[in-house]
């Protein structure tokens, strides 16, 4: 049986049965259920979810959080197959798989509202209504990794993240990639800096995300267009319009890749590596099989008002980990019939890219991240 488009689960705790919804965007409900509270060690609590079991926790609030992390830190994922770059980002990745997979499984109860019968818990219902809607309208069951996923989120939206080159802050909702890799943002500032004065220019910002680049061209003078697939990005992207004052001069639109029509400058900053996006975040960040970045080229040239530009802002990372051939992005411009007419690089600043002495981390630190500016 489903309740609404949540399917309902069945478990016992406190000696009764007991119903509830899974509420869950990425994780798939558990085959079966055992009850978990503050006497359930992370040794225990880790083999069930490893074995498919689900645990529906119900002691203490921060008691839950810390048997999460021990969890975490008790997770052993296959080792590395060789020392160099792509196998450690492999291992790393499929690390990353099993912590999203097994510690999903520790779940907590929901009830009316948004509200949770743990002892200690926080209020809960301005950062789930935020990123989920309307709450249940009979108990519920979420992944605890989830849950804290929406309140950290929740605080991105309310304080939002300090954008330099637009000298205000962006607010990220749930589920849309935050702009704290800030290189891409001072790259296409660079390069407004270096083109000049946009007024009357029409530009599309294909893939928008927050609408952080959307307000750059905006406050260039662009009359923008900006799109998504998500409809999450396209609400976040009109908030953070009206938020940043530019909204009469930005249109956010829901599609795939481009809206109709040419522009004189088309930006995009597309997922950077190819791969397998493991939940929304994600979504932002790998490619599967670049088919995104080989649709945004080839799509180029037809969207490009006579004399116009495409800027495309792209890291080199996948090159340096062997996960896209050298040679393979040019190829894309060749075939596309686009010409490079100049780049700016930036290093990256976030911290991976500092610190660790593997093949990986070595890697991270040579990362450039480039904006291509193309012409047909």
């Amino acid at each position: 049986m489903a309740i609404g488009t949540h399917p309902e689960l069945v478990y016992r705790a406190g000696g009764a049965e007991r119903r509830a919804a899974w509420w869950s965007e990425g994780t798939p409900p558990p085959g079966r259920l055992a009850a978990a509270d503050d006497r359930t060690t992370a040794g225990a609590a880790l083999r069930l979810a490893a074995g498919g079991t689900g645990l529906v926790y119900g002691g203490d609030w921060h008691n839950g959080r810390q048997l999460l992390a021990a969890m975490g830190r008790r997770l052993r994922a296959p080792p590395p197959a060789g020392p160099g770059a792509a196998a450690l980002y492999r291992a790393e990745r499929e690390r990353r798989r099993l912590e999203h997979e097994v510690l999903s499984r520790l779940c907590v109860p929901l009830g009316p509202g948004w509200s949770s019968p743990l002892r200690r818990a926080p209020p809960l219902e301005a950062p789930l209504a935020a990123a989920f809607g309307a709450p249940p309208d009979a108990p519920a069951l979420m992944p605890l990794r989830e849950l804290l996923g929406a309140v950290g989120a929740y605080e991105w939206l309310r304080r939002g993240v300090p954008v330099p080159a637009l000298g205000g802050a962006v607010h990220p909702a749930y589920g849309v990639f935050a702009p704290v890799r800030g290189e891409y943002v001072e790259l296409v500032a660079r390069a407004l800096s270096r083109r000049g004065p946009l007024r009357g220019a029409t530009a599309f910002d294909v893939g928008t995300g927050t609408g952080v680049l959307a307000g750059l061209l905006a406050r260039a003078g662009a009359r923008v267009v900006a799109t998504d697939l998500d409809p999450r990005a396209v609400a976040c992207a009109r908030d953070n319009a009206r938020r940043l004052g530019v909204a009469a001069a930005v249109e956010v639109i829901e599609a795939d890749l481009y809206p109709a029509g040419r522009a004189e400058l088309v930006v995009a900053n597309p997922p950077w590596l190819p791969g397998a996006p493991q939940g929304a975040l994600d979504r932002a960040i790998y490619d599967p099989g670049g088919e995104v970045l080989a649709r945004l080229l080839a799509g180029l040239p037809e969207h490009l008002a006579p004399g116009g530009e495409g800027w495309l802002v792209l890291s080199d990372l996948a090159e340096r980990l062997g996960l896209r051939a050298e040679g393979e992005l040019a190829g894309h411009f060749e075939r596309a019939g686009l010409k490079v007419a100049f780049t700016l690089e930036a290093r990256p600043t976030h911290p991976r890219a500092r610190g660790g002495e593997d093949a990986l981390a070595r890697a991270r630190a040579e990362e450039r991240t480039v904006l291509y500016g193309l012409r047909a």
